[in-house]
């Protein structure tokens, strides 16, 4: 059925699109391409529309299939056995694809590495507090993307990220690394920096 598979590709479509904030940056990370990726920030709002139009997409096509089986009252319909992609194991495992999609900011978490900072030895002369103002983090991800990204940076003594702030809080030990390098990583990384303060 010609409408059963369009509202199949569009509960997929808009699955991973609702999702797409969170997923480029991972893919970004693997693929090395972080600035490129990480840019799709502006999906966020949209995304509670998208997770309706999902699950009404889905459903539809779910009430279907199960409506379809009650109408068949013909003994030579029921022996014919339908295709794999029209199948209720094909749906499930699409509904399932899309859940997982849907959910993937719950649990994309377990894509970053979490490696601790370490300063052997670090003189407070040397040390600078800046406060990084952040465009376009949308949620934890983003939180954590940033985080990885300047936490690679060496002579980062402390680093606090918000999303909800919209900022990054990083000590740093200047002999070692400066607000350009820092301002770098976290561009690179795909997010625009609005504002630096030093404190």
């Amino acid at each position: 059925m010609k409408s059963e598979k369009s509202l199949l590709g569009i509960g997929i479509l808009t699955s991973i699109t609702a999702s797409l904030c969170c997923i480029m940056p991972i893919l970004s990370i693997i693929a090395g391409t972080s600035g490129v990726l990480a840019t799709f920030s502006w999906l966020e709002p949209f995304r509670p529309y998208l997770i309706g139009i999902s699950v009404i997409a889905l459903g539809f096509v779910w009430y279907q299939k199960l409506r379809s089986q009650k109408e068949i009252d013909c003994e030579c319909a029921l022996n014919k056995r339908p295709k794999f992609t029209q199948s209720k194991v094909f749906l499930g495992i699409i509904t399932l694809f899309a859940a997982c999609m849907l959910a993937f900011p719950y649990y994309s978490s377990i894509f970053y590495t979490h490696t601790n900072t370490e300063v052997l030895a670090a003189d407070k002369a040397d040390l600078k507090t800046t406060v990084f103002k952040i465009g376009g983090m949308t949620c934890a991800n983003c939180e954590k993307h940033v985080h990885q990204e300047v936490q690679k940076l060496s002579g980062i003594v402390d680093l606090k990220v918000s999303y909800k702030g919209e900022n990054a809080i990083i000590v740093f030990d200047k002999t070692k690394t400066n607000k350009t390098v820092i301002e770098q990583a976290i561009k690179e990384a795909g997010y625009a920096i609005t504002d630096k303060t030093d404190h």
